[in-house]
This record gives C-alpha cells, sequence and structure tokens, in this order.
C-alpha cells in the first residue's frame, strides 16, 4: 500500500508534494482511504452500468407501447377513425397522426373559410350585427354595427342601448326595443337580441340593430298623403255640393251666374289636382324615364308659353333667356318641361301685379343651370324644408286662391332626381325667391 500523499502546507511550491503531515491529518486520512477503496469501486461502478442497461433495455420496450398508445389517442382526437388493431411500430402510429393532421387541417382551412366568408356576408347587410361570448364581451361586429356605433352622441346613445339590451337578455330568451334619436338627423333604430346555444350550454348573444328611419318616414309621408288628398278633394267637392243646391233655388239671373262661374271655379281645381296627382305618380313610377338627347332651349320656350296667359291675366311680365349657344341633357323632354312650368307658374302666382319673372339658363361646368326668379312675395326661412312635400302650402289660404294643388314643386324635385339632377331654392320674405334646376350637361347643340 503506497504511502499517503502530502498535503499541502503553506509555503510548500504549488502543485508539490509538500511535506508529510501528522496522522492525525483529515485530508491525508481521507486520500488514503480512496486510494485503498478504487478496485471496489470500479467494480461496483460496472454491476450498477449493466443492471442499468438492462433496465432500460426493458422499460424502453414498455415505454414503447405506452407511447403507441398515446399517438393512437391523439390521431383519434385529431378527428381520425379508430383503428381496429394497435400499431406494432411507433413509425406505424406516427403515420396514423399524420394522416390524421391533415385531415385536421383540411377541416381547420374549411372552417377558416367559412368563417371568412360568414363574416363577409354579414358585412353586407344592411342591419347592425353583434355577437357576444357567453361573458358578454363583444366577439363580432359588421361593418354596419362599426359604423353605426362611432363617435358621435346618437351613436354612443345607441351602443349603450344595445349594451343594455344585451345583458337584460336571459338565455333562451330575446329582447326587442326601440330607440328613437332626435338627431339631427332624426333616426329610429329597432333592436332585436337573441340567445345563443348549441342545445347544453349558452355560447353568448346575438344584437341585430336596424335603422328603420326611412321606413317611418315614408309611412308618415303616406298617411299624410292620404289625409290630404281626402282633404284637398273634400274641400271642392263640398262646395261643389253647396253651390248646386243653391243655383237649384236661385230665381235672379244674376246671382246664378256667379253660383255657376263658382261651380266651374271648383270643377277646374278637382280636375287640376287629379292631373297633378297623375303627373306626380307617373313621374314616381318612371324612375329611369326613356333618355334621349332634350334641348333645353326648347323646353324653357314651351314651358314659357303655356305660362304666358296666366301671366298676362296678373300683369306679370316673363322674361326668357336661353342659353347660347343652345345645350341638350339626357332625358325625357315632357318630364322636363312640367318641371319648368311648374316653376314659373308658381312664380307668377306669388309675384306682385305688374311684377317680372325671370327663366334663365345657362352652363356652369358639366351642368346646366335652369333659374326660375321672381320678386314676390318670397318665403319664411321655416318653411325652405318643407316646400318640397306634397301639399305642403305656406300659405293656405293664398294658395287656394290662386288655384294651387300643393304638388307642383313635389313635382319638379321628382323630375330632378329621375334626370340625376337637383333643386335648390333661395328666398327672403318680402323680396323674392329663386329655384335653380341642375341637371347633367350632355353636350352642346351645335357641337
Amino acid at each position: 500500500m503506497q504511502p499517503p500523499a502530502a498535503c499541502q502546507r503553506p509555503g510548500d511550491p504549488p502543485g508539490g508534494l509538500g511535506t508529510a503531515c501528522d496522522p492525525s491529518c483529515h485530508t491525508c486520512g481521507v486520500t488514503a482511504l480512496v486510494r485503498a477503496t478504487t478496485p471496489d469501486l470500479v467494480l461496483a461502478a460496472a454491476a450498477v452500468g449493466v443492471l442499468v442497461v438492462l433496465a432500460y433495455f426493458v422499460g424502453g420496450r414498455r415505454d414503447e407501447r405506452s407511447l403507441r398508445q398515446r399517438l393512437v389517442a391523439l390521431a383519434e382526437r385529431l378527428g381520425a377513425d379508430s383503428i381496429v388493431s394497435e400499431p406494432r411500430r411507433v413509425e406505424d402510429a406516427l403515420g396514423h397522426v399524420e394522416r390524421a393532421a391533415d385531415i385536421a387541417a383540411e377541416t381547420v382551412a374549411d372552417a377558416s373559410s367559412d368563417a371568412i366568408r360568414l363574416r363577409r356576408a354579414l358585412d353586407t347587410l344592411p342591419q347592425a350585427v353583434v355577437v357576444t361570448n357567453e361573458r358578454g364581451e363583444p366577439v363580432f361586429r359588421n361593418a354596419r354595427a362599426i359604423g353605426l356605433m362611432g363617435n358621435r352622441h346618437g351613436d354612443a346613445l345607441a351602443a349603450q342601448a344595445v349594451d343594455d339590451l344585451l345583458a337584460a337578455t336571459a338565455p333562451g330568451s330575446s329582447e326587442e326595443r326601440t330607440l328613437e334619436l332626435y338627431g339631427p338627423p332624426r333616426r329610429t333604430l329597432v333592436m332585436r337580441t337573441q340567445s345563443i346555444d348549441n342545445g347544453q350550454r349558452a355560447l353568448g348573444m346575438i344584437a341585430v340593430i336596424d335603422d328603420v328611419s326611412e321606413r317611418r318616414r315614408l309611412e308618415e309621408v303616406r298617411r299624410d298623403f292620404v289625409a290630404n288628398v281626402s282633404h284637398e278633394l273634400k274641400t271642392p267637392m263640398g262646395a261643389l255640393g253647396l253651390l248646386a243646391e243653391t243655383l237649384l233655388e236661385e230665381t235672379e239671373p244674376e246671382i246664378s251666374k256667379r253660383l255657376a262661374d263658382r261651380i266651374h271655379t271648383e270643377a277646374f281645381r278637382i280636375s287640376r289636382i287629379i292631373d297633378d296627382l297623375l303627373d306626380l305618380s307617373r313621374i314616381e313610377s318612371e324612375e329611369s324615364p326613356p333618355r334621349e338627347p332634350v334641348l333645353v332651349n326648347l323646353v324653357m320656350a314651351e314651358s314659357a308659353e303655356r305660362v304666358r296667359s296666366a301671366a298676362e291675366q296678373r300683369g306679370v311680365e316673363v322674361k326668357l333667356e336661353e342659353p347660347s349657344p343652345p345645350v341638350a341633357v339626357l332625358g325625357d323632354r315632357r318630364q322636363l318641361t312640367s318641371a319648368v312650368y311648374n316653376l314659373l307658374e308658381n312664380a307668377v302666382k306669388f309675384s306682385y301685379e305688374g311684377g317680372v319673372v325671370h327663366l334663365s339658363g345657362s352652363v356652369e361646368g358639366t351642368e346646366v343651370v335652369i333659374g326660375v326668379t321672381d320678386h314676390g312675395i318670397g318665403i319664411p326661412a321655416r318653411d325652405l324644408e318643407r316646400i318640397f312635400e306634397r301639399f305642403y302650402r305656406v300659405d293656405h289660404g293664398r294658395s287656394r286662391s290662386t288655384g294651387g294643388t300643393g304638388l307642383g314643386l313635389a313635382i319638379v324635385r321628382h323630375v330632378a332626381q329621375n334626370h340625376r339632377g337637383k333643386v335648390e331654392v333661395e328666398s327672403r320674405e318680402g323680396e323674392g325667391t329663386t329655384f335653380t334646376l341642375r341637371l347633367p350637361l350632355q353636350g352642346r347643340a351645335d357641337s
């Protein structure tokens, strides 16, 4: 047995053997013990290595079977069909998983395409759609909903109302609420919510917000129209009945003549209302009238000639300024003549005796501009937004005394819309009014 190696002492050269220590030194004792037992430890380590190899070999085969089973279970979770017999090799199980992964990838791709298609379809709806999860958190808004719930005050009210209605909707139920926003512009929103589930548990909520403002407006216009027509026809019909009854009992020729004149006037008024109603109905039904080049100069001249008799009776002069050189628009000549005539007729009726009405035509950029200006009683500012409504009259008494039906400006507006143009009005009460009809230019007649 070799003597123990000496300890390093202070002052000994590094790596040197140093000076031998006394037997009581622990370092020297441990070193000696290790050297003495080294051959035994080598034999023990070899035995342990053999045991580890055997354990690894046996355990590895068990782990391989467990791995195959787990791979088969994973493939089934991915949607693969169950297999009849368990794979014998890990490679076979991996192949089964790969096939299941391919099927799952195709399924995910199809689902993604369906989701995109559904989103695009919902974006095309005129209604706003909001979908929430089971916690009430919004997970989807279509384009209309994003636009509806903007930063304006009315939009913030709508968004809050939708949130409140979603919160009030119990699982398995639905709710509906109407919200009036007074604007401007005034809007009416109908909100409906419905819970979503899969038959076992709640999945969330869906809210559909429908802007029915235009529908409500049309319903009001329809009701007003029926009421106005009934009133407009009832008044002269009642007058006709009374006049006819009085005429039957009248013996004085002079009074009878006056009564007959009144009957003729009321009958003519009824005829005018019916004619204007038929014209308005025809123009509204012809949203896209036959389009052909129409010379604006001829439309203006024909309209001025038709109104000249009424103007002479009131002592009103009609001055015509045609565009030079002549210009044309694409449209329906009868509709355009009706529009210009109605503007001229209104100007003559509401001008003072001895007044002047100007009818002018010009070209501004890509538009033909037809202007009708009078220096009559004018229109109050509060009535300017409503004068194009059917049967609307600024002064009911004066309109009836002049034979107006309240439909002329409604006809003008529809003709402008049918020809992709617009009609504008400027007026000062007591000074006069200017109506401007703007139509797309078709081209100059001499070009």
